[in-house]
């Protein structure tokens, strides 16, 4: 379904995982894709292969979105090849995996500048090119580890709850300009991330990379870990005309994992 033909979708970390898989979700239904990747070689094999397979226009470019000057290029750079911005899906690389002893004080402030003060930037640095556009959304990609703390990964459970407080007061505060903002959180879906997570784990536990997959595993109702390809969709979706009364959600694509509310 091309039901957002000719809209502009600007997706940061996004060469690959959650991120690609958004903005092949975005393309697939017509919209045009502007991508950053801190690897230049990444970002333009994921801008060719999103064009390619989805039939649309595409740019990148190499931006570390965890410092200003990395946002402005990303936002400015996108904005300025396309004439303006519809869509803005803000992603970042989690914070290493770990426990509350095993960080310094710069762990902390790096976590920050790349969890937090990046979804401020980008969504900063992209209204002015958003507002009176007439379609406008704003995705924050962020975890489970909202609602629910995740073991050893203490900078994530701290970090990412702030984002979505943003997310929440970002979608009262925009509504009144028809800005729409919702937060999409991933469970144990299989990107080179969770693998890295599970591989900490197993490295903690004693034991195979398999045996921490499947341990994972045996905490998901629907007996699987889920596809990158899954999540997109959703985001897809929330960007979709189809969501236009949708705003200050907080949507969780886990196969039914979280046990909170």
């Amino acid at each position: 379904m091309r039901n957002m033909e000719g809209k502009v979708a600007l997706v940061s970390a996004a060469s690959k995982g959650l991120g690609r898989a958004s903005a092949l979700s975005m393309a697939r239904r017509g919209a045009k894709i502007g991508l950053c990747s801190r690897s230049a070689d990444e970002a333009a094999a994921a801008a060719e292969d999103i064009s390619k397979e989805a039939d649309v226009e595409t740019w990148h470019c190499v931006a570390d979105i965890g410092t200003v000057e990395g946002v402005k290029n990303f936002i400015e750079g996108g904005a300025g090849h396309f004439g303006g911005v519809d869509v803005l899906v803000s992603n970042a690389g989690g914070p290493p995996p770990g426990e509350f002893n095993d960080f310094s004080d710069d762990d902390w402030r790096r976590a920050f500048e790349l969890s937090v003060m990046s979804a401020v930037r980008l969504v900063d640095a992209v209204l002015p090119h958003m507002k009176g556009r007439g379609y406008d959304r704003i995705i924050f990609i962020l975890s489970s580890s909202v609602r629910e703390l995740i073991p050893n990964l203490t900078l994530s459970n701290v970090m990412r709850p702030a984002v979505a407080g943003l997310s929440k007061s970002l979608s009262r505060e925009l509504a009144g300009d028809g800005i729409l903002v919702n937060v999409v959180a991933s469970g144990a879906v299989l990107t080179d991330r969770v693998r890295q997570n599970c591989a900490a784990f197993a490295k903690k536990q004693n034991i195979s990379l398999e045996e921490s997959l499947a341990v994972a595993t045996k905490q998901i109702p629907l007996g699987r870990l889920g596809e990158p390809d899954e999540f997109g969709a959703m985001v897809g979706f929330l960007v979709s005309p189809g969501a236009s009364y949708i705003t200050g959600g907080y949507i969780l694509v886990d196969g039914g994992r979280l046990k909170a509310i």
